[in-house]
């Protein structure tokens, strides 16, 4: 009984960051675009970080310990990273500039916040360098590995994989409108969620994580500032 309660408990941790995100992403293109949308995605923000951190310290008892990341982590991160960077821009030479409006995203750009290339270039920088090291906090420490306590074998880097897709979803649908673009990014976030889960399962660190997302993100950055003030 008490090893039911602890994997209810784990569900229900797992489901309402999975929920946050995507109900912050919702609130901030969809259902309140502008001031209000912006504090609910802030304090969705807030529980996604502050619940992992809850748990690590006060359930699992654990303690800071940052080692240094290994050569062979850097290496891994590092490749992995240009293999992303360079998909994405190929991927969006060869059909994202025919796929994607850019007066669709520039307007819903500007709902949200986004008005100026100062104001872009501050928020690049924040989730190319912070964003995604947080990310792979949440997602791959903290979802992924509780994952692995409740679903048996490989399906947990799956199923993270999943849940780390659905949040993007909703914002690759409101900024693109264009079901292709949705789909084959969405499958791209899965690919990427899957084979950072995987790469925590086999260092237990986000070392190479963090690198090769930092990547990742740099050349979507690329992109969004192609797609507003090219």
């Amino acid at each position: 009984m008490l090893e039911y309660s602890a994997r209810k408990n784990v569900g229900l941790a797992v489901g309402s960051i999975v929920a946050a995100a995507s109900i912050g992403a919702a609130m901030t293109v969809y259902i309140s675009p502008g001031i209000l949308g912006r504090i609910s995605f802030s304090l969705c923000q807030i529980w996604m970080i502050g619940l992992p951190l809850m748990w690590f310290f006060w359930i699992d008892g654990g303690k800071i310990n940052l080692p240094l990341p290994k050569r062979k982590e850097l290496l891994v991160g590092t490749l992995l990273g240009l293999l992303m960077f360079g998909i994405i821009i190929a991927i969006y030479w060869f059909f994202g500039q025919d796929w994607i409006d850019p007066i669709d995203v520039r307007n819903r750009a500007k709902q949200v916040g986004i008005s100026s290339q100062t104001i872009y270039l501050v928020g690049s920088i924040y989730f190319t360098v912070v964003n995604s090291l947080l990310e792979e906090y949440i997602w791959r420490c903290f979802v992924y590995s509780k994952c692995e306590i409740l679903i048996p074998g490989k399906g947990a880097i799956f199923v993270a994989g999943l849940f780390f897709t659905l949040h993007h979803i909703i914002g690759l649908a409101a900024y693109t409108n264009d079901w292709r673009v949705v789909m084959v990014a969405s499958l791209g976030v899965f690919i990427a969620g899957s084979l950072w889960s995987l790469c925590y399962l086999h260092y237990r660190s986000i070392w190479s994580n963090y690198i090769s997302h930092a990547l990742a993100d740099f050349a979507i950055a690329i992109v969004g500032w192609q797609l507003l003030f090219g």
